[in-house]
C-alpha cells in the first residue's frame, strides 16, 4: 500500500524501481498524471520529495538484501524547475557514504532531455526492531529489479 510504490495502492503511483549496479544507482520511469499537480500542469511539490525519499532511500538496497533496508531520519529537497505532468520522468538515487550507523544518499528527478527538476540529500539510519517486525508482511511488494 506504499504511495509510491505499492501496487495495490489504487490512489499510489506504482513506481517499479530497477538497480543499476555499473552507475551504482537505483532508477524508476513514470509519469505523474495531473491528479497529483499542485499548479495546472506541475506535479505537487510533495509528491517530487516522495519519489525522490523513495528512489534515494531504495539505493542502499543495491547489492545488497532486504536487511541492509533504512529509514530517512532527514531529507532537504532542492526544487530547481517545474516538474510538468503527464511527462516521461526519470527518478534516479545513489549512495554517496554508508556509515556504521546510516548512510547519506541523494537522488534526482530528470525529465526526457536529462533537465534536473528537483533534487534531494538525505541521511538515513537502520530503523528499530519493531519497523522489521511489521515490515515483514510487505517485503514481497517492496522490490528493487535488476
Amino acid at each position: 500500500m506504499c504511495f509510491v510504490c505499492g501496487l495495490q495502492n489504487p490512489a499510489g503511483l506504482k513506481l517499479a524501481f530497477y538497480e543499476d549496479p555499473e552507475a551504482g544507482q537505483v532508477r524508476a520511469e513514470f509519469v505523474v498524471p495531473d491528479e497529483y499537480q499542485g499548479y495546472p500542469g506541475v506535479v505537487h511539490g510533495g509528491i517530487i520529495a516522495a519519489v525522490l525519499d523513495e528512489v534515494s532511500g531504495r539505493a542502499v538496497l543495491i547489492r545488497g538484501s532486504d536487511e541492509d533496508l533504512m529509514a530517512t531520519l532527514k531529507i532537504t529537497i532542492r526544487y530547481r524547475r517545474p516538474t510538468p505532468t503527464g511527462t516521461l520522468l526519470t527518478a534516479v538515487g545513489w549512495v554517496e557514504r554508508m556509515g556504521g550507523m546510516g548512510a547519506r544518499v541523494a537522488g534526482e528527478i530528470r525529465l526526457p532531455d536529462g533537465t534536473v527538476t528537483a533534487e534531494c540529500e538525505s541521511a538515513l539510519v537502520h530503523p528499530p526492531q519493531e519497523f522489521f517486525d511489521q515490515w515483514e508482511a510487505e517485503k514481497p511488494y517492496w522490490k528493487v529489479y535488476e
